[in-house]
């Protein structure tokens, strides 16, 4: 910073800031305030009936909400400011906007924005504008904040012929971004709000229609790009996507965690964080497979397998079924019988259980005439000696039967997906080859991630009869209407008695509206049901069956078939943002090119976009990562690195004996500052590990501890400031592509066994 009038100037200018930056978290403290109180307000209703407690649990759900979210952005609440080079083309004639996580007008009744979104269109210039295309703009501040105070302003010139000059000019235009990338990591994803670049705000801001593909290597901003678009789409397609809410699904409970943050941040709630373990409703998938077994269950050829599974469910009888019948002796059901009654319900084209009860009916039907036929048949060859009236008792008399109910749920029984899976599992053979049915043979255990496509198939394939529920929600509708009328008779019979005469009744009630003249029964008896008070995304996750508004995948090249039949049922419009990098592509369930993955949903009908520029991983580093990484894909172009630390990768051997011992001495010696160290070694070595490293459990990983024990895949998605790689010739090469990217300032490689060969080069060099 310069002195003298210089420095008086950049004073001013620090000082203007922090006001503006103050007056700023005023009002957001009057805001929260004024919500809170809101809530509490709410919460203390007092009122009789359904009606006012609906109405008082409906405010403190919505009022609670916005105090979240206001809560939610108060960190680095205010970023920017743009200075516009014509105001007098602009509404209001205003030189500056300052830009925010939210909008916030001045006043209630004020529509003057005192804070500008980061997802308005007036915002936009911040993150597009350049030197050769200014967009209107003269100047661009970043202002750094420490909690409610400005810290720091970096302004970047845009319009070279202005000769204003703050003291906080920033000539590279790279200070903020370049801070962002050097700070210590937390163990939680920060928002890149801030510091979004054009190629990111682009992908963003994309319209919101169709199939969206972002492809980008490591470091690229992949995941936080995804997380800003879910931001920006809420923002702006509200309406829609508030009643539809936004799924985002990650490869696994760590990265959740890890990105669990960034979306509160910015103002969102209402979005659907889960895995593919974790979509389907009363399931936890807490068992693992081996990748082989991971493998055969993910193959698109499943669902033909589960449908054929469900056909057999589907049965006749070898011969003939003998149903005990109590009241009218045995009756006979042949495999004809049968074989008739199983054709017709399949060609309903219906779901296995809705297609039940047409089975049932004609079985039914078929028993009822062989029993006419016993009992009244004229031994003289004339007609049926009973009566319309009597073959109709004996269908009820059949259709009521405990054996025949038996013999109906024998031959095409009511299934439930865990019991169609189960059973499959259990007994795979003769579905599959013996050794692919060997892989995934289970008796018994946790549900894993790859069950989860499987149920959520047989689901669809089964369906759910659930009428008779329906008939007693409708019983249950109709006793509140004939309730509700009641009442409205009473009220006006009440009303009708406190008139002495009929001319006082006729007079008075053309003032005095009663209940009848406002609402009928059955609207009154709607307005006792009890409402669904839970968001959107509370209610999508208990429902199988939702369509969300937009699905946003992290790591989707990792998908296999079946979890994609899964995610496209989610989204019946296509409506979705796929991040990921074929080249870090470590599941053997994948499909492996986008093509592959989309052609079945949408044929060619994606926008496929890149990000080329890796904002995490030193050179240093990227350049040891690409090598590894060209020795099996020597065509795929890893993304460009933009800084440089100095510090090259450092490798260490040491025998298999000293091992555990010397990466817990390496730990303490990388372990940052301020920061965080990850340990990345193969899963089978971790409970060794474990005893030589400080806070660690073998497990799933807690990323808030300053030192991290994962595998690989576990690793994905992350990033630490410091990373030690352990036994990496034990990883495949895009396993440990994705370790070896993980790091922000320095890597180190432990090894016993021989170095892959991009590593052992290295070494050699």
């Amino acid at each position: 910073m310069s002195t003298g009038s210089t420095g008086e100037i950049a004073s001013e200018e620090l000082r203007s800031e922090q006001e503006f930056v103050a007056r700023v978290y005023a009002r957001l403290g009057w805001l929260q305030e004024a919500a809170e109180q809101s809530a509490q307000s709410a919460l203390a209703q007092v009122g009789t009936g359904r009606q006012a407690r609906l109405e008082r649990d409906v405010a403190v759900q919505e009022k609670g909400r916005l105090v979240a979210e206001l809560n939610g952005v108060e960190n680095g609440l205010v970023f920017g400011r743009i200075d516009l080079n014509h105001p007098d083309n602009l509404v209001e004639e205003r030189d500056n906007f300052h830009i925010g996580r939210i909008g916030i007008r001045a006043e209630d009744r004020d529509r003057t924005p005192l804070l500008i979104d980061w997802r308005a269109d007036v915002a936009r210039p911040f993150y597009l504008a350049t030197s050769h295309v200014p967009m209107g703009l003269r100047r661009r501040r970043h202002i750094t904040m420490k909690g409610h105070e400005v810290v720091d302003l970096h302004d970047e010139i845009l319009d070279l012929t202005d000769e204003e000059r703050t003291g906080f000019e920033d000539h590279n235009g790279d200070a903020v971004l370049l801070a962002a990338l050097n700070a210590a990591r937390t163990g939680r994803m920060g928002d890149i709000v801030q510091t979004i670049q054009a190629e990111q705000d682009r992908i963003i801001r994309a319209p919101h229609r169709g199939v969206l593909v972002v492809e980008g290597g490591p470091g690229t901003g992949k995941t936080a790009v995804a997380l800003h678009r879910a931001a920006y789409l809420l923002y702006a397609q509200r309406e829609l996507l508030a009643k539809r809410a936004v799924l985002i699904v990650g490869p696994n409970p760590a990265f959740l965690g890890y990105i669990g943050e960034v979306l509160p941040s910015l103002g969102e709630t209402g979005v659907l964080l889960a895995t593919i373990g974790e979509l389907f409703p009363g399931v936890a998938a807490t068992g693992e497979d081996t990748q082989a077994a991971a493998e055969v269950k993910g193959r698109a050829a499943m669902a033909e397998v589960l449908a054929e599974v469900v056909r057999d469910r589907q049965s006749v009888p070898d011969e003939v079924l003998e149903i005990d019948h109590e009241d009218h002796g045995t009756l006979l059901l042949d495999r004809a019988m049968a074989e008739q009654a199983r054709a017709h319900a399949r060609e309903m084209d219906l779901p296995h259980n809705l297609a039940r009860p047409y089975f049932a009916f004609r079985i039914v039907d078929a028993l009822t005439e062989q029993l006419v036929e016993r009992i009244g048949a004229d031994p003289f060859g004339g007609p049926n000696l009973l009566g319309p009236d009597d073959m109709a008792q004996l269908g009820r008399d059949v259709a009521t039967s405990a054996a025949v109910h038996s013999a109906v749920a024998e031959l095409w029984p009511e299934l439930t997906p865990q019991q169609l899976v189960r059973e499959f599992l259990a007994d795979p053979v003769g579905y599959l080859p013996a050794a692919d049915a060997e892989l995934i043979r289970r008796t018994s255990g946790p549900w894993t991630l790859s069950d989860v496509p499987l149920l959520d198939e047989a689901a669809e394939l089964l369906g759910v009869d659930d009428s008779a529920e329906r008939a007693r929600q409708e019983a249950e509708r109709q006793r509140r209407i004939e309730y509700a009328q009641g009442v409205l008779d009473l009220s006006f019979a009440s009303r009708t008695y406190e008139f002495e005469d009929k001319e006082e009744l006729d007079e008075d009630a053309a003032e005095v509206l009663s209940a009848h003249d406002i609402i009928d029964a059955e609207r009154m008896a709607e307005r006792q049901e009890e409402a669904d008070l839970r968001s959107a995304a509370e209610r999508a996750a208990a429902d199988r069956t939702w369509a969300f508004g937009h699905i946003i995948v992290d790591e989707a090249q990792e998908l296999s078939a079946m979890a994609w039949r899964l995610l496209m049922r989610r989204s019946p419009t296509k409506s979705m943002t796929l991040v990921g990098d074929p080249a870090q592509t470590g599941d053997a369930a994948a499909l492996g090119s986008w093509a592959s993955i989309l052609a079945p949903y949408v044929g060619d009908r994606f926008e496929h976009v890149r990000l080329g520029v890796n904002y995490r991983t030193p050179s240093e580093v990227m350049d040891l990562a690409a090598a590894v990484l060209r020795t099996v894909h020597p065509s795929l172009e890893p993304p460009r690195s933009v800084r440089s630390t100095g510090v090259p990768p450092r490798f260490v051997p040491v025998s298999e004996s000293e091992l555990a011992s010397r990466a817990g001495e390496l730990v303490a010696e990388f372990l940052p500052e301020e920061g965080r160290l990850a340990v990345i070694a193969p899963r089978e070595l971790h409970a060794e590990l474990a005893g030589h490293l400080p806070e660690v459990t073998p497990g799933v990983p807690d990323l808030t501890h300053r030192v991290v024990l994962l595998d690989a895949r576990q690793s994905k998605g992350l990033e630490f400031d410091n990373v030690l790689v352990v036994e990496p010739g034990v990883l495949l090469t895009s396993d440990l592509y994705v370790a070896l990217t993980r790091a922000t300032q320095r890597l180190g490689v432990l090894y016993s066994s021989s170095l892959p060969k991009g590593l052992a080069e290295a070494v050699a060099r």
